[in-house]
């Protein structure tokens, strides 16, 4: 038996039905043609404009993709505000960056990595990577970097590479530069401005693999030694750019590479002088200060004789 038809206002009534709870996606009534303004705000959101779950939106000239943020080449002479809380890969490179504001990565605490290179940073502020304890690889080469100071690198213990190469103006790396950093695998500074490294910078570094030094204006001399002694019971497992490294100074040793020093090019920095070398400078001393005044005593006398004689004469021919 045939049912029949449903009215049209019954129809009507079932278009309008709520989705109920279990309804799979085949059981929910169509809700008619997409709209224009659900349209637009879909394109909005594919195009990352909308802030992100991290609480931030993506920086002007800069792109944000799965916690990859990158402004570089974008001739920024500041670092962009307000990045993406989740953040884990900065790079700022290519840039005309200066100066980093103190603090500037406090609020990123998910930071692996950050990359500065090829800006024009002069110094960065005192404990810029103080909350970036996940931090693991940082690029601070090609830029106008002076000094590298102490603890720069405080609390950031995760540290796994740090490139400081091509920073011309580099002249000093304090002692407690890397203090912290037991991590560091790899360390370049090559092509800057040092003469000289203290062996305390290194020492306290126990998994560096890769030590980058050639470039730079090393003199050689007696304060070198302890840093040279330590290259090279490390040299094994430490590798080294050995051939681009060489020496400055002193004039002896310049254009010599740097790893061919030994022991016996520092035996002068050792010469000690023993009782008997004291007492026998001490003799001679005393002699040769005896014949001064000997000496002086038969000049006076000689020049006393002469007046006489030339006197005597005088008084002859009168």
């Amino acid at each position: 038996m045939d049912t029949a038809p449903a009215p049209m206002g019954s129809l009507q009534h079932r278009s309008r039905q709520q989705p109920k709870m279990g309804d799979t996606w085949s059981q929910l009534p169509w809700p008619g043609p997409p709209r224009p303004a659900m349209l637009l705000v879909s394109l909005i959101l594919a195009a990352g404009v909308m802030p992100s779950d991290a609480g931030s939106s993506c920086p002007v000239l800069c792109t944000c993709h799965n916690q990859v943020v990158d402004c570089s080449s974008q001739r920024l002479f500041s670092v962009p505000p307000d990045l993406p809380m989740d953040t884990r890969n900065l790079s700022l490179a290519h840039n005309r960056i200066a100066t980093v504001p103190p603090g500037y990565l406090t609020c990123y605490m998910e930071l692996r990595v950050l990359d500065l290179r090829n800006n024009s940073l002069v110094e960065l502020p005192a404990g810029l990577f103080l909350h970036a304890k996940r931090l693991a690889h940082l690029d601070l080469s090609y830029n106008n970097l002076s000094h590298v100071p102490a603890d720069m690198f405080q609390a950031a213990h995760g540290l796994v590479h740090i490139d400081l190469s091509h920073n011309p103006g580099l002249r000093r790396v304090h002692p407690r530069a890397f203090q912290g950093l037991a991590q560091l695998r790899d360390l370049d500074l090559s092509y800057g401005g040092l003469a000289f490294l203290s062996l305390e910078a290194l020492e306290g570094l126990p998994g560096l693999v890769t030590l980058q030094i050639g470039g730079n204006p090393w003199v050689c001399g007696c304060t070198m030694e302890p840093l040279l002694k330590w290259l090279r019971n490390r040299i094994q497992r430490c590798t080294a750019d050995s051939q681009l490294a060489e020496c400055r100074g002193p004039p002896e040793v310049e254009g010599a590479p740097l790893f061919s020093l030994t022991e016996e090019s520092f035996k002068a920095c050792h010469l000690t002088l023993t009782l008997d070398d004291y007492l026998f400078i001490a003799f001679v001393g005393f002699v040769v200060s005896i014949a001064s005044v000997a000496t002086n005593f038969l000049l006076g006398i000689t020049a006393n004789c002469c007046h006489r004689w030339s006197k005597a004469n005088e008084e002859e021919e009168i």
